[in-house]
């Protein structure tokens, strides 16, 4: 799988790897610091390239950040230097169908666009739905989504594969006509040191995100950090924390915050994303490691 973040962090390789790793044959790769398409040429080329020479998969599941613009994404995969090793499959678009009441969605481009690139259209959190939602969802894509655009309502994102199987429809790459208004900051992915701390910033799409690293040997008190996460007003939250009761994976959406345990993980990662960041979260989040005043 080929993860792809907003962030400068990176969260998910290690959600993944606290969970199935490659034992399970389970094979991840990020590409974190905004969307693909801006950083689809090098960095995106590396991973996918390792990846697929590691891997060697029979079937390689792409997530580009809900900020990213799919069509430049599967003008790279379908170019010429992928044109002998990979098969595109359906391009699917994942999305919340209660948002179409809220015009920051439906007047962005980039949601719109992953809309129009998709052949199927999947409303997820369907115990969270009213019938007026399904339907919206349904006229949303009948108005801006392709004529052969699928649409299919799930909990938990479950789709059965063959939904997913057949070549993709959408159309090739189109002029870029979105501006590219990352700030993107070099970060080194190497391992921390034990007590090293790291804190970096992206912005973009009207969005901004912040994320810490921290060393292994920094550990959270649980329950002040379930506090902390439960309270924070953010668009999305990832993390892994290794805490004083083991290494738990957090995700909070403005549904609520869920707590998974994981196997176990080489640091704790944290990324935020809002519109405007507090700049009170870093003293907040301090305040949760143990031994703290």
């Amino acid at each position: 799988m080929l993860v792809n973040e907003f962030g400068e962090i990176g969260v998910d390789g290690s959600l993944f790897a606290g969970q199935l790793g490659e034992a399970q044959g389970v094979f991840v790769s990020e590409v974190p610091g905004g969307c693909m398409c801006c950083t689809a040429h090098l960095p995106m080329q590396v991973a996918l390239n390792t990846l697929l020479r590691r891997a060697r998969p029979d079937r390689l599941l792409i997530e580009p950040t809900g900020l990213g613009h799919p069509r430049e994404v599967l003008g790279v995969l379908t170019g010429e230097f992928y044109k002998e090793t990979l098969a595109i499959q359906k391009t699917i678009t994942l999305v919340d169908a209660r948002q179409l009441s809220d015009p920051r969605y439906t007047r962005h481009e980039t949601f719109n666009q992953q809309i129009a690139i998709a052949d199927l259209v999947v409303g997820n959190k369907a115990d969270l739905y009213s019938d007026e939602d399904r339907a919206a969802l349904t006229a949303y894509v009948a108005e801006h989504g392709a004529a052969h655009a699928d649409v299919t309502i799930t909990e938990q994102g479950a789709l059965v594969l063959a939904q997913m199987q057949g070549p993709t429809q959408a159309g090739g790459p189109r002029q870029h006509t979105h501006h590219h208004d990352h700030d993107h900051v070099s970060l080194d992915q190497a391992p921390l040191t034990a007590e090293d701390r790291v804190r970096v910033e992206n912005e973009g799409e009207g969005f901004r995100s912040v994320g810490w690293r921290f060393g292994q040997t920094q550990v959270f008190d649980r329950l002040r950090l379930q506090a902390f996460l439960t309270g924070l007003v953010v668009e999305r939250m990832k993390a892994v924390f290794i805490t004083d009761e083991g290494t738990f994976g957090y995700n909070s959406t403005p549904d609520g915050l869920t707590e998974i345990p994981l196997a176990g993980a080489e640091e704790s990662r944290v990324e935020m994303i809002a519109s405007e960041l507090d700049p009170e979260w870093e003293d907040q989040l301090l305040a949760c490691l143990s031994g703290a005043a």
